[in-house]
């Protein structure tokens, strides 16, 4: 099974509210969007955002410039079908974020739960690489992963874990680590998972790729 039928498989299955990284209101990355860039003019991708309702969020606050990036068709279509109307208003991109090459610079790059899963040193690799053109320079980096006490699998696939010192080395070669946090999550099956958010910064002066 191909890493896209696998997403889909697991949407499907279990309805954009039954996976479980599932959040009704995602007030944690909500509050550090805001902390990261100056205001709703910013562009930002939400990578991996699937079916998150963090989307919504966005363009309720005035975002003009959200796309949402995600391996899993079904997923995006659940959120469009969610959005209805409003959907016209986010670029809606369909990719492996391993393969994908941006066609713009973004002002925050946003993933919740995705680069966790890179668990070859290539994936890692790719995903660095598709970073390093996406964002900015003066651009911020959101990623939240499982943290060191987090879970070991999740929808049936191994993942990496991290702690602070860990995942700011992933991304040292052109971001600067700003703040961290650790979050509680409980999954729509009542399952706390312990996530670390990091946030990081690419220098103005750095050229973009």
């Amino acid at each position: 099974m191909s890493l896209e039928d696998h997403w889909d498989d697991i949407y499907r299955r279990r309805g954009p509210e039954g996976v479980s990284w599932h959040q009704q209101d995602p007030s944690t990355s909500m509050r550090l969007i805001a902390e990261a860039v100056p205001g709703p003019e910013a562009t930002m991708v939400d990578v991996g955002g699937g079916s998150s309702r963090l989307v919504d969020r966005l363009v309720a606050a005035g975002f003009g410039s959200v796309t949402v990036a995600d391996v899993s068709a079904t997923a995006l279509a659940f959120a469009q079908e969610r959005l209805g109307p409003v959907a016209d208003r986010v670029a809606w991109v369909h990719t492996d974020v391993r393969a994908w090459r941006p066609e713009q610079g973004f002002d925050l790059w946003h993933d919740r739960a995705v680069f966790h899963f890179m668990v070859d040193a290539e994936d890692r690799r790719r995903y660095v690489e598709t970073m390093r053109r996406a964002v900015a320079p003066g651009g911020a980096a959101i990623v939240a992963t499982f943290a060191l006490d987090g879970p070991e699998r999740c929808s049936g696939l191994p993942v990496q874990r991290y702690g602070r010192d860990e995942l700011a080395a992933v991304f040292a070669d052109f971001m600067a680590p700003e703040a961290f946090e650790g979050e509680t999550h409980i999954t729509p099956a009542g399952v706390e998972q312990r996530f670390l958010y990091g946030v990081f910064r690419r220098p103005s002066g750095t050229p973009g790729d």
